[in-house]
């Protein structure tokens, strides 16, 4: 990474939306957060941010909430799609930003763009193949493969994946307004709140829900690692910080594999395989820094 430019980065999620500016890690020279209330305020406080900086920035890196058009061949590249949040739904983030700030972009789906960060300067810097997911506010996954997020016909849309539910121990129905009781429906922070009507972060310890979603987050990367292969998993988001629930997820994963992954980071090392997120809370910001390096050098 070049040291003699300035980047910025922006991570937009359903909460609130993160800004740096800087080339590294080690190299963040201004920070700020805004929360994730509408479209014309959140940008507005975004754009301010980035104004004393404009002329020493070289390009700026977003990851947004999506559904996001991360294809920048298409006529909505830039746009958050089909969210349940309020007032965002087909909002134009890049073109808004673009307005006010003549600069390079580069934009993929947050959890991509964490995936990048880790995979630039965490946990997963030197696998060539990794997974980033988040577990909070909502639940999603970034697949990294040689430094590069994987792209499809839209972007990957983990937290929708469905999983087995077993009505006799939860009858919950699910959250999510389009799939219920998809992996988001019954297992992200929303989910959480209205099985109980209180914040995960609430529930004692050793409250018997805990069980069910270290479950629901073990199934899910049962077929992760079953499709994709990652050679780690990282797992980020709130709903993750209690320390029991790593080791319960790692327990859970190797239950449902049942030994048919003969290898020994599955079988030996899964305190390994499976890990938060080694740049913290900033995965999300420093991975939009590294897509804007990456942006800008291609052009170069």
């Amino acid at each position: 990474m070049s040291a003699s430019f300035l980047y910025g980065g922006i991570e937009g999620g359903g909460t609130k939306f993160n800004c740096a500016v800087g080339n590294g890690p080690d190299s963040i020279i201004a920070e700020a957060r805004f929360a994730t209330t509408t479209p014309a305020e959140t940008i507005g406080q975004v754009i301010e941010f980035f104004v004393p900086y404009a002329d020493r920035i070289r390009g700026i890196g977003l990851g947004s909430f999506g559904p996001f058009d991360a294809d920048p061949a298409s006529p909505t590249y830039g746009y958050i799609t089909t969210t349940p949040k309020p007032h965002w739904g087909n909002t134009n983030v890049l073109g808004l930003l673009k307005e006010k700030i003549n600069l390079p972009f580069a934009a993929d789906l947050d959890v991509a763009v964490s995936g990048l960060g880790e995979a630039t300067w965490g946990a997963s810097k030197n696998d060539s193949h990794s997974l980033y997911i988040t577990i909070g506010t909502g639940i999603g996954g970034g697949y990294i493969i040689n430094g590069q997020p994987l792209r499809g016909l839209v972007s990957l849309e983990m937290g929708h994946i469905r999983l087995a539910r077993d009505p006799q121990l939860d009858p919950f129905q699910g959250a999510c307004p389009y799939h219920g009781d998809c992996f988001e429906g019954l297992a992200a922070g929303p989910a959480v709140e209205k099985r109980f009507g209180q914040k995960g972060e609430t529930l004692p310890d050793d409250h018997p829900f805990w069980g069910l979603e270290a479950g629901y987050i073990a199934q899910a990367l049962v077929n992760y690692i079953l499709s994709l292969a990652p050679q780690r998993i990282i797992i980020g988001g709130g709903v993750m910080q209690k320390d029991f629930m790593f080791p319960s997820v790692r327990r859970k994963t190797q239950e449902l594999l049942n030994g048919y992954i003969n290898h020994t980071m599955i079988l030996n090392h899964i305190d390994e395989y499976i890990v938060p997120p080694a740049l913290g809370g900033r995965s999300g910001v420093l991975g939009a820094i590294a897509l804007a390096i990456e942006s800008t050098s291609k052009k170069l």
